[in-house]
Formats: C-alpha cells, sequence, structure tokens
C-alpha cells in the first residue's frame, strides 16, 4: 500500500518510515508536519494508508481524519499516539487502527492489515474517549481537486439547497459535502437555525429588523461581510436570511444572549 506519513515530530517521522522500509511490503508516498499538510499531499497523492498523530499543533489528527473524509478516495487512517492504554479502549472498541508510541513493528504491520475508514460519528466518540472536543474548528470544502479548510470564524452562514450546502464565509462562497441537520449538531452553540434551509453564525448577527411585507431578516455585522451578498429570486422566495416564525423566538433569545 502507498503510506502517508503525518507527524510534527522528525524522529517520528524517520521512525515510522524506517520501520515502512523494513517490511518491504509499503511505500511511503510522501511525508506532513500538520494537518494542513496532511490534506494537502492527500489530495494529491491519494494515498492508501495514512499514519496520523493525534497530538499536533493546529489540526488534531482527529479533525484532519474528519476532513479527509471530504476527499473523492478518502484514505484509510491509522493514528499513533503517545497516550496511555486506557484512553486507547476508545479505539479498541470500535475496531480503529492505532499504533502506541514507541512504534513497534509487529503493531504497525497488524494496524495495516485492520485499517479502515472512518465515519463523522465514530471520529467523534474517539475525540471523547480522549478527551478532545468533538467540535472542529474548520468546515471543508473541495475545490478544484484540493481541500479548503475554512475557519467558523470566518463564517456568516451555511444555506442548503436539495443536496449541498453553501457555506458564506469572509472571503466567498463555497460548497461542501455536509448536511445542514449535522453541522446544526455540532456548531450548535455557535450557529442558529433561522429557516428551514439556513444556519447563521450568532456573533455575526448585528440585529433582526422588519421588512417591508412585515417578515423578520437577519441584518450581518458590515465589519466582518460589509453587505449580504445578493441572493438570487429563488433564494429570496425560500428566505436565505429571512427568520421563519417556527423560529423567530428562539433567534432572538440567541441574538439577545439570554
Amino acid at each position: 500500500m502507498n503510506v502517508l506519513i503525518v507527524d510534527d515530530e522528525p524522529p517520528a517521522r524517520t521512525r515510522l518510515r524506517q520501520l515502512l522500509d523494513e517490511t518491504g511490503e509499503h511505500a511511503v508516498v510522501g511525508e506532513a508536519r500538520n494537518g494542513q499538510e496532511a490534506l494537502e499531499l492527500s489530495a494529491r497523492l491519494e494515498p492508501d494508508v495514512i499514519l496520523l498523530d493525534i497530538s499536533m499543533p493546529g489540526l488534531s489528527g482527529i479533525e484532519t481524519a474528519h476532513h479527509l473524509n471530504a476527499l473523492e478516495k478518502p484514505p484509510c487512517v491509522i493514528f499513533t499516539t503517545a497516550y496511555d492504554r486506557y484512553a486507547i479502549e476508545a479505539f479498541d472498541a470500535r475496531a480503529v487502527g492505532y499504533v502506541l508510541k514507541p512504534v513497534r513493528r509487529e503493531r504497525l504491520e497488524r494496524a495495516l492489515q485492520q485499517a479502515a475508514r472512518l465515519s463523522h460519528g465514530t471520529l467523534g466518540e474517539i475525540g471523547k474517549g480522549f478527551g478532545l472536543t468533538e467540535q472542529r474548528n474548520h468546515v471543508c470544502a473541495r475545490v478544484r481537486g484540493e481541500l479548503k479548510l475554512i475557519p467558523l470564524s470566518d463564517i456568516a452562514y451555511f444555506h442548503a439547497d436539495q443536496k449541498y450546502v453553501t457555506v458564506y464565509h469572509r472571503h466567498g462562497e463555497d460548497l461542501i459535502d455536509e448536511s445542514l441537520k449535522a453541522l446544526e449538531d455540532e456548531f450548535a452553540d455557535r450557529f442558529v437555525r433561522i429557516h428551514r434551509k439556513a444556519l447563521v453564525a450568532v456573533d455575526k448577527i448585528e440585529s433582526l429588523r422588519k421588512t417591508p411585507d412585515g417578515r423578520m431578516e437577519v441584518e450581518l455585522r458590515a465589519k466582518y461581510f460589509g453587505t449580504t451578498p445578493n441572493l438570487n429570486a429563488d433564494q429570496q422566495e425560500e428566505g436565505q436570511l429571512i427568520v421563519s416564525r417556527r423560529h423567530l423566538t428562539d433567534v432572538r433569545r440567541r441574538v439577545r444572549g439570554i
């Protein structure tokens, strides 16, 4: 199999490369020092397996694995970790591949044999087992074959249209392959549902105002996003930033910080 090594410590990457060379059965196609590099190399190299450190600056291994699922051909993931064996139960209970540091060849070979692709739900449960937050700090879009990370702090709102969700952010807009319901569940502390097809970042809401036809709409903070993006006729009809009667009470409560 083609393997990508991801670890922020050079000695750890060297050790893994040596062990893989000793097996004579797998090829190391690249090395990455952090989650961002891992995503970029994975999109370009399409490795079969990633040896992924859990504890890294920036994107943790758990969040990186989540974003890897956005690839057209997501790789299998084997986590490498220095956590103790009590925390490892989070992996064993879900038959997830892992190796403890210092890595030994026999354990690495067994993990390679059982490597599997991971769902968001599995990753969330693993994160909890390690005391890591389940919530990501970014969402991931696939743009022209590459993965683009969009920080949550840059996002104004999500809008669903059929099976796609568009994320509107400080630098434009992108399509992401996630459901609005899953986004709402994960980011409930930061986003509020204003309409059956829209989630808005609470801290980006300037105010609620009444439209000429008597409905309520969200006004975004101009200092973050300037004017609200122009909406086409269909989006206006759907009420992209119009607050539905069903959600109005909750939106008012969230905006007031109650």
